[in-house]
């Protein structure tokens, strides 16, 4: 038994963030359930937890053993009864809409045992907004994960007013011992930490492509060199956070806060990338292709060929 007491995880939604939590969690030796609605979605969690596999070899240094074990330490439903009824721990993070949230916090709040703590790995929403609903608001708060969460290794920790000091404790606990660097929120703040700096970010970027001011790849080489030393820029890590979550976090907070900006910049990603069925990295195509992206070039950053100068003089003329 380790420290935190919570050895069984239900991970509800096998979206990007959703397989990463649940496969770095049994990696570090936690006992997991993968809960989605429909069986499609927990097929491609298994082919991503298939990459993950040789991620963890090349990066981690993991054996063929720790594999083994960490799958065996996986299952996968459309239960969400079987999921969460003998779980320790459940962490929520299905699509960043306030209803389908609601709804499934109703939805699970009778399935679960008196002791299981509930946490919401949600981006930008606050836990205050679904505390009453989860039936258990003192054992109720935010444990936010960051993408590629092997290297991006935080845990945001945000309570909402009701939630329980033994709570905090434990899921602090919690993300130690599955290799996180616990990042406490002393108050309620959408976005936390990393989403408050990354969003204004995303959506900067973003909004230069939607305007046609600049492309993803110069968007992206500004970036890099005015911040020299990171491996990936804002298109790059859109592709990474997934554009159906770029997409919800424009619309719903382009809605909320009549920003006709985040409401074009939603409808640019719906009609040139979720109407196409491109998501991102998780279908191997977004701004970029995967897996070998254009930012990841070793000449991507490089002064140019001084040939090229007329194709990029091109791209300066006013439209």
């Amino acid at each position: 038994m380790t420290v935190s007491g919570l050895e069984k995880l239900a991970v509800a939604g096998a979206g990007v963030l959703g397989g990463q939590i649940a496969w770095h969690s049994a990696f570090k030796g936690k006992i997991v359930t993968v809960y989605d609605l429909n069986e499609d979605a927990l097929n491609s969690c298994r082919t991503a937890h298939q990459t993950y596999e040789h991620i963890y070899k090349k990066d981690l240094g993991a054996t063929d053993k720790d594999i083994e074990e960490t799958r065996n330490r996986l299952t996968f439903t459309t239960d969400l009864k079987q999921a969460v009824a003998s779980a320790d721990i459940v962490i929520e993070a299905i699509p960043e809409i306030p209803e389908i949230k609601i709804e499934f916090y109703q939805k699970m709040a009778p399935l679960l045992a008196d002791h299981t703590i509930l946490a919401t790995n949600s981006s930008t929403l606050l836990p205050s907004t679904f505390a009453d609903v989860t039936g258990r608001p003192d054992r109720f708060c935010a444990l936010h994960f960051a993408n590629l969460i092997w290297s991006l290794n935080i845990g945001e920790v945000m309570a909402h007013p009701g939630t329980s000091a033994q709570t905090l404790i434990d899921v602090t606990r919690f993300a130690i011992e599955i290799g996180m660097v616990p990042i406490p929120v002393q108050k309620e703040y959408n976005g936390y930490v990393c989403n408050a700096l990354l969003v204004p970010i995303l959506q900067a970027a973003q909004s230069l492509i939607t305007t046609g001011t600049s492309t993803p790849e110069y968007v992206d080489r500004t970036f890099m060199i005015t911040h020299r030393g990171c491996a990936v820029g804002p298109c790059g890590l859109m592709d990474i956070v997934g554009m159906k979550t770029c997409f919800d976090i424009s619309s719903y907070w382009g809605e909320v806060n009549q920003d006709k900006q985040m409401l074009a910049n939603a409808a640019y990603i719906k009609e040139n990338f979720l109407d196409k069925g491109l998501l991102g990295l998780q279908s191997g195509q977004g701004y970029y292709s995967y897996p070998d992206p254009g930012y990841q070039a070793e000449d991507f950053l490089d002064v140019p060929d001084i040939s090229r100068a007329e194709e990029i003089a091109t791209l300066a003329r006013l439209k």
